[in-house]
């Protein structure tokens, strides 16, 4: 299966949100419900979100990593009284993602206007 697109979006009349989210920022499935998830456990380490998940702690790893490059996810470092510290890592808030949605919808958006626009039957081959 390959990964969702927001091309996949367009004829779906109602898109769920986690699909909606998977397409736009191009994000596979379990990583909107790794999102979806933190969003009801913040401050998860990788261990807690691996046996929510009922995933292997690595697939976790590299959802989260891929939800903190597209801004969906923040990190932050809790030391540990014996020592050492571990991570622990919170969705944004719901209303911020939404805006980061409209956001990144509108600008596509934009760019399928402008291919339109500058289309001429003309400059074909």
């Amino acid at each position: 299966m390959s990964d969702p697109e927001i091309e996949d979006l367009v004829g779906d009349v109602s898109p769920s949100f986690d699909h909606v989210l998977s397409c736009v920022f191009g994000v596979r499935d379990h990583e909107s419900r790794t999102y979806l998830t933190l969003l009801d456990h913040p401050g998860s380490t990788v261990a807690e979100l691996a046996e929510t998940l009922d995933r292997d702690r690595s697939n976790v790893n590299r959802s989260l990593s891929t939800l903190r490059e597209k801004g969906l996810v923040e990190r932050r470092r809790r030391l540990l009284d014996s020592g050492g510290y571990v991570y622990q890592y919170t969705a944004i808030p719901v209303p911020e993602a939404k805006e980061r949605l409209h956001d990144a919808l509108d600008e596509w958006v934009e760019g399928v206007h402008a291919a339109i626009d500058a289309f001429d039957p003309d400059d074909r081959e």
